[in-house]
């Protein structure tokens, strides 16, 4: 059985509001959002988004689950920080913005740097790579997706399998975490390289 573990979850659209509510059923999480708004709904047991799932999970269940926007206060002592913020596709430069996803890294990097921080952020193939060389860190690693809006919870609770994109200690307690809150037995779990993960 994993101890209780203190997960900070950045964003919270479908990926994050989805996450936060599977890994709160065993977890502290803290929701960080800049969206005041946003935070007053969760820390009143409401949801951000619409998802049938998660509305039942926050009105019924008992999570350990609280929202602020205060970076201060959300990064302290977190073991995983999990980005889930927006990265639109540019069609003008056919790229994905990954601006908020990078800011959030530094941030971490600088106030708890012990963290591991897991990006679920829609990001290019080599980001992983290009940002850790670039930020001088190996605290960042990718693991990919795979929900469909207004059904992100049940996804999360039924995944056709977990994957991360690294092979070590950290990954293999992130890929329990998440298998630890899903209600599907006997799931895949694929430990594989960053690029791989990203494609």
């Amino acid at each position: 059985m994993i101890n209780k573990t203190k997960i900070t979850v950045v964003g919270s659209g479908y990926v994050g509001m989805s996450l936060a509510a599977l890994l709160s059923q065993n977890n502290e999480v803290t929701v960080l959002d800049i969206d005041s708004a946003r935070v007053d709904k969760i820390n009143n047991k409401l949801s951000t988004v619409a998802d049938a799932e998660i509305e039942l999970f926050l009105s019924e269940k008992d999570l350990c689950i609280t929202a602020t926007t205060d970076k201060k206060i959300a990064y302290e002592g977190a073991s995983f920080v999990i980005v889930a913020t927006p990265t639109n596709y540019d069609s003008d430069t056919n790229q994905f913005d990954t601006s908020s996803v990078e800011t959030v890294i530094a941030q971490v990097i600088k106030n708890e740097p012990s963290a591991c921080i897991v990006v679920k952020s829609t990001i290019p193939v080599g980001f992983i790579d290009s940002i850790s060389k670039r930020l001088c860190t190996n605290s960042v690693i990718f693991s990919p997706e795979f929900l469909r809006e207004g059904r992100a919870l049940h996804d999360n609770l039924y995944p056709s399998r977990i994957v991360v994109g690294e092979k070590s200690r950290r990954a293999k307690i992130f890929s329990e975490l998440l298998a630890q809150g899903a209600l599907k037995k006997e799931i895949e779990v694929l430990h594989t390289g960053a690029r791989e993960a990203e494609a």
